[in-house]
């Protein structure tokens, strides 16, 4: 049996609880990075201020395939853009990131054929240029038929981006929702099979 110890002196005993503990910095020592296992594909929530990745790189004009019901959006092979006429939207996808470092893609629906593009969408592209600059938070304003854009008034620090590019973002936000075939679940969905 292990001899009493006294204050100042540690426990010899390997069971001994205040041997035990996780220090309060236990992921910095034991050498525990983070990874990026999931990047949401929405708009900002109403109450999140986000920036927007000012480098170009950061963002895409691409087509998707959107179920409304579900609240899915699919990433589409360019190759299969001539197959599904009428069901693909035109979007960017910007890269964002909340104050909370929670990195996503805000999808933003770009002009249609004739050059025309809505109020919300309108004002969502206004809103994520500026936020390219500056903390930003939009809320949907069912009255003016757009989005109110409010500016950060506090002394929020500059973003602390992911080390990950375009491409790995898109691969991590669209995991399972990628359509490079005709075979994809997806797509057999929409056909009724």
């Amino acid at each position: 049996m292990e001899k009493a110890k006294t204050k100042d002196q540690p426990s010899t005993n390997p069971f001994d609880p205040a041997n035990l503990k996780l220090s309060q910095n236990y992921g910095a020592s034991a050498g525990v990075k983070k990874l990026t296992t999931t990047i949401p594909v929405r708009k900002p929530g109403k109450q999140d201020y986000v920036r927007v990745h000012p480098d170009p790189a950061y963002h895409i004009e691409t087509a998707v395939l959107e179920f409304k019901e579900e609240r899915e959006t699919f990433l589409v092979a360019p190759e299969l853009w001539d197959e599904l006429p009428g069901e693909l939207t035109p979007k960017a996808l910007f890269t964002t990131i909340n104050r909370q470092k929670v990195v996503s893609l805000w999808p933003i629906r770009l002009p249609g054929e004739d050059g025309r593009i809505d109020e919300w969408n309108e004002s969502a592209m206004e809103a994520a240029t500026l936020a390219q600059k500056q903390w930003v938070r939009v809320s949907a304003n069912m009255s003016l038929g757009a989005y109110d854009v409010y500016q950060a008034t506090g002394e929020i620090p500059e973003p602390e981006w992911p080390e990950l590019d375009l491409g790995q973002i898109l691969e991590i936000a669209f995991k399972g929702r990628f359509i490079k075939d005709s075979d994809h679940p997806a797509l057999k969905r929409l056909r009724g099979e």
